[in-house]
């Protein structure tokens, strides 16, 4: 595996593997028309580069595919972590999640937050992070529940 700085010829290829993590690993955890909210299939391409080039964005590839991505941005708030449906449990969030964090404190952030998923609240939980506080949030009219999460960066 490689990591490496995102690049926007990157794009599909990014928006696709959201796609298909939020309609897969997210599943038991929200319904089809909160899966659709959130990962719509005709998502807000300006958007999406605006973000993914403004934040310190990572991918990482395995044989020239992109299986997981993530990003950082300069206040600590880690944006998106998504691992390829068919490369979980392989410590890809992990090695993203550890490259995000050391960015992070060689910035000088002392904390970082993240909006994690019902699904992924574990998972940021054995990185360390708390929970601070429960949130529901409206995506295409739709409620989403998640959490704010956070860690000290000197753990």
């Amino acid at each position: 595996m490689k990591t490496r700085l995102y690049k926007p010829t990157d794009l599909q290829e990014v928006l696709q593997l959201f796609y298909e993590n939020i309609h897969n690993v997210c599943v038991n955890d929200y319904t089809l028309e909160q899966l659709d909210a959130w990962a719509p299939s005709d998502p807000d391409i300006y958007r999406w580069e605006a973000s993914l080039n403004k934040n310190h964005t990572l991918v990482v590839e395995k044989d020239g595919k992109i299986v997981g991505f993530g990003n950082v941005g300069e206040t600590g708030y880690l944006d998106r972590l998504y691992v390829h449906k068919d490369y979980l449990h392989q410590g890809i969030a992990t090695l993203i999640t550890k490259q995000l964090e050391k960015y992070a404190k060689a910035k000088g952030i002392v904390y970082m937050n993240t909006a994690a998923s019902i699904t992924s609240r574990p998972f940021f939980e054995r990185q360390g992070y708390h929970v601070l506080e429960e949130q529901t949030v409206e995506r295409r009219g739709i409620r989403l529940r998640r959490y704010l999460m956070e860690k000290k960066m000197n753990q």
